[in-house]
């Protein structure tokens, strides 16, 4: 049930703007440089910018009953109707996934102040909803030797569609690269002397990276078919062999590593499972979690942590001590 009207009534003891703020009847469209989620939206990554764009669409449909967020009136939201909505997807999503909803929510709210569109007092009114407690097993997997070795396998060097694949799976997994920064990356992007790569990553944060090994041998490889053009790092690849001068999107990535892992015979995985296995097996490796965290930039060792397998290899060594007297 909406919470909301799809005009924004909400009744009369809403306080009204202070008059020095820009008054817009609750009805109306904004103009979009004056629409707070389109400029929120506007500040972020493009990965980042998806993923908040879905939370706001999710708020629309439990506030007014359609995900249209243009039509939401997010300067009109007071504590009353945050809590509403906090209360609605704390019961429906995992803690994580709801936090990430009102994040986007603050977020909005945040930039309708800073256009004059809310008070001080109802921002902070509106903002004071606490975070959804609680805790959920993390998700996704790790890719295992075996299923490295299947996937490689289907990448054959000798064509520019297999060197190209096999550069896009090293750079996933040995890089650590998120989906969108591998699409994301450009020729000059790759110090060919030193093999290091500058990484964009979420925040425009930079960091390096090193390709080395098997990841180096395939970048190089694709590297010859793909020449010295300036551009992105990987293209597409048309069937015959046709490379296209234009950048992967990061749906065309999670489509080709589909298709690879239907080939090769290996268990549903994301893209992102490879930056899980990366962070699992240099952790495995006896890289201190410092390390780790700068290679894959995380901005808190609590995150990358959460990628960290030794401990449930623990509990199970700690779980096969125990002695269950029942013999079949």
């Amino acid at each position: 049930m909406a919470l909301l009207t799809r005009s924004g009534v909400f009744g009369s003891d809403r306080a009204e703007p202070q008059e020095e703020l820009a008054a817009v009847p609750v009805g109306d469209v904004l103009a979009p440089d004056r629409h707070p989620a389109l400029v929120y939206l506007a500040s972020l990554s493009p990965g980042s910018r998806r993923t908040m764009t879905g939370a706001l669409r999710t708020i629309a449909k439990i506030a007014t009953g359609t995900p249209d967020l243009m039509l939401m009136p997010w300067h009109r939201l007071d504590f009353g109707h945050t809590a509403a909505i906090r209360g609605s997807i704390a019961g429906r999503y995992a803690p994580a996934t709801a936090n990430r909803i009102l994040a986007a929510m603050k977020g909005t709210l945040k930039m309708a102040f800073r256009l004059r569109l809310m008070s001080a007092d109802q921002m902070m009114r509106a903002l004071s909803v606490r975070p959804v407690r609680g805790a959920r097993l993390p998700k996704g997997r790790a890719i295992s030797q075996g299923e490295l070795q299947a996937l490689f396998g289907l990448c054959d060097p000798k064509e520019p569609i297999g060197a190209r694949d096999a550069a896009l799976l090293g750079l996933l997994y040995a890089g650590g690269l998120r989906r969108a920064e591998v699409v994301g990356l450009d020729l000059a992007a790759f110090e060919k002397t030193t093999g290091a790569l500058v990484v964009a990553g979420k925040g425009s944060k930079e960091r390096r990276v090193f390709v080395t090994n098997g990841a180096r041998a395939a970048l190089d490889a694709w590297l010859s078919y793909r020449g010295d053009e300036p551009g992105a790092l990987l293209l597409p690849v048309k069937k015959g062999g046709t490379i296209e001068r234009r950048r992967l999107t990061d749906q065309a990535v999670a489509e080709r590593l589909r298709l690879l892992g239907m080939r090769a015979k290996v268990t549903h995985f994301s893209a992102h499972d490879f930056r899980r296995t990366f962070v699992g097996d240099l952790l495995d490796a006896g890289v201190d979690i410092a390390t780790v965290q700068a290679l894959c930039g995380h901005s808190s060792p609590i995150t990358t942590a959460k990628y960290d397998r030794r401990g449930e290899r623990a509990k199970l060594r700690a779980a096969g001590l125990l002695h269950c007297p029942f013999i079949v």
